[in-house]
């Protein structure tokens, strides 16, 4: 009968830094197309998440829309962006 050491490997793996996507008030787009835009681009969102973001934006100027890796953060910015949104990314302390 032979016994068998599991060797644990302790491999330390160092975490992405997260960036936060961030959604600016415009005064130019409709609030129902900003949520539109906002459940394309981040399909994770709800409609009642989206409209949440678009508010918060509308109320206090800027809005967190996600945290997520650099390159996803990035992405959902620009996308945002192509859609006449303000967007931008910043990392998450």
């Amino acid at each position: 009968m032979s016994v068998e050491t599991l060797q644990k490997s302790s491999t330390v793996r160092k975490l992405a830094p997260r960036y936060r996507v961030l959604l600016h008030n415009d005064d130019y787009n409709p609030m129902e197309y900003v949520v539109q835009v906002l459940m394309t681009t981040i399909p994770s969102l709800t409609q009642p998440q989206a409209v949440d973001i678009m508010m918060e934006a509308h109320t206090n100027g800027i809005a967190l829309v996600i945290t997520c890796a650099q390159e996803h953060a990035e992405f959902y910015s620009e996308t945002l962006k192509n859609h006449g949104l303000t967007s931008t990314i910043e990392p998450d302390e």
